[in-house]
């Protein structure tokens, strides 16, 4: 009896041994949150037109970089939409709409980004932090998409002695910033 109880013994040892060490693989072989992601903006042709680049810093801050091309000198509304479809046939609004979880009004979607600012030559380069996402967030089941929209965003600001009744719908949702002229599905980067 006393062999079988020692085998017995060193039998539950080595199972428990290799629990903790299956536990050890498990745990280790987590996939980390990804820390890039980017975007190719394409305009409705699709031809290339530019890229948006996003990194989690360690700040918790999420450092956004967009370079675009051959656009309409002035403020462009830039957004994160909803969906990861840039489907020109449909003016891309198959992105669907302004990332807004918390159902804020605009200027304070999750999604709104600082309007873009092209230059006389027709190109905008800005680099900006946001604490308004993380990059794994943009990576969700359905993805999203980067907008650059045909026209300036005017943040749902219309002042009262604009309108008596304030802000329409329209610019309460979209800022009035216009046709979607370009869009990028956003997609992990290599870390």
């Amino acid at each position: 009896m006393r062999g079988r109880s020692s085998r017995v013994l060193l039998l539950a040892m080595v199972a428990a041994l290799l629990g903790v060490a299956v536990f050890a693989v498990n745990s280790s072989s987590k996939s980390k949150p990804p820390k890039r992601a980017s975007a190719t903006l394409l305009d409705t042709s699709g031809k290339v037109m530019g890229k948006v680049e996003f990194e989690q810093g360690k700040n918790g801050k999420v450092i956004v970089r967009v370079r675009a091309s051959k656009l309409s000198p002035g403020f462009h509304g830039f957004h994160v939409h909803t969906t990861g479809i840039c489907d020109a046939s449909t003016a891309f609004m198959s992105a669907r709409v302004h990332w807004n979880p918390a159902g804020a009004g605009h200027g304070s979607h999750v999604g709104d980004m600082p309007p873009l600012l092209v230059g006389k030559d027709g190109k905008a380069r800005a680099t900006f932090e946001t604490d308004r996402f993380k990059v794994a967030e943009m990576l969700d089941s359905d993805g999203s998409a980067v907008i650059v929209h045909a026209g300036p965003d005017n943040l749902a600001n219309i002042p009262p002695r604009y309108s008596s009744t304030g802000p329409d719908a329209m610019t309460l949702e979209t800022g009035d910033s216009g046709a979607r002229a370009l869009c990028g599905v956003v997609s992990r980067s290599k870390q």
